[in-house]
């Protein structure tokens, strides 16, 4: 009898890995050629890393592409020495390969993202659908919940936002997003810049705002997905302004500010 992929356990190595299988589709391009074709990928978590990677059966990898790495980066990866170089569209990346050393995991190639430049590969697929960052967590969830709570957002004292008709972004491990109809945000109070980012399970932010008033604000803390992924079409357009830099209150309940991942980056 066949086993449901969903009560198939994660698997731990004596390396200290996390692995599972996916039954996603996973392609990646490097230099308009096709590295990775894969049907039967597997989605492995190192101990040093709160994101998953994937690592693809050998005969689903253009191997001919690779070469011994000239300076392998060892340390890099889970107790890891094997390295590959990567031979594709006329250049070498050096590193964009590995093998990690666990029994469970022989036979597979894992690859580099876009961590450094000229390492990682272009451009992620799974199935038709463009990927960013790192593969999407099966383990994480992502919803984009319309609702009528009345949320205010103050900045060195101004309210600088007023609405009753946010939409909460609830995402596994991270505080619950706010995002504002644009008409309902004193966008005047700020000016645009050149950042963005990219998200696995959101999309391209490529759209943000910086505070002109001064004080102890960070740059960039307000920002707004034009084109988001399908699953959270309802952000689209909005503007969201990072909880660890500004004052929330919710239904009249003034909000802590949070800590999180992106706390260190947001100090002035």
């Amino acid at each position: 009898m066949t086993t449901h992929p969903a009560a198939r356990a994660m698997r731990a190595t004596p390396e200290g890995l996390l692995w599972e299988p996916s039954e996603r589709w996973v392609r990646a391009t490097a230099g308009g050629v096709t590295v990775v074709d894969s049907r039967h990928p597997l989605l492995v978590w190192e101990p040093r890393l709160p994101v998953p990677q994937y690592a693809f059966p050998r005969e689903e990898v253009r191997t001919d592409l690779l070469r011994p790495a000239r300076n392998p980066l060892t340390g890099r990866h889970t107790g890891s020495t094997v390295f590959y170089d990567l031979e594709a569209g006329g250049e070498v990346r050096p590193d964009a390969a590995w093998t990690f050393p666990a029994d469970d995991l022989a036979g597979h190639i894992a690859f580099e993202w876009f961590p450094r430049t000229g390492t990682g590969l272009d451009r992620w697929y799974e199935e038709e659908e463009e990927i960013f960052v790192h593969p999407r967590d099966p383990h994480t969830r992502v919803d984009a919940v319309p609702s009528s709570r009345h949320v205010r957002v103050e900045i060195e004292g101004t309210v600088v936002a007023d609405t009753r008709s946010p939409v909460l972004l609830f995402e596994t491990s991270l505080p619950t997003r706010y995002y504002l109809p644009r008409q309902d945000v004193r966008l005047d109070l700020f000016e645009t810049t050149d950042h963005s980012t990219r998200c696995p399970y959101k999309g391209t932010a490529d759209q943000y705002w910086s505070w002109r008033g001064g004080g102890a604000v960070p740059p960039d803390l307000v920002w707004s997905y034009p084109d988001p992924l399908p699953a959270v079409a309802a952000i689209r357009g909005r503007l969201a302004f990072f909880n660890e830099a500004v004052d929330l209150t919710v239904d009249g309940e003034r909000l802590p500010r949070p800590v999180t991942s992106f706390s260190a980056s947001l100090r002035t």
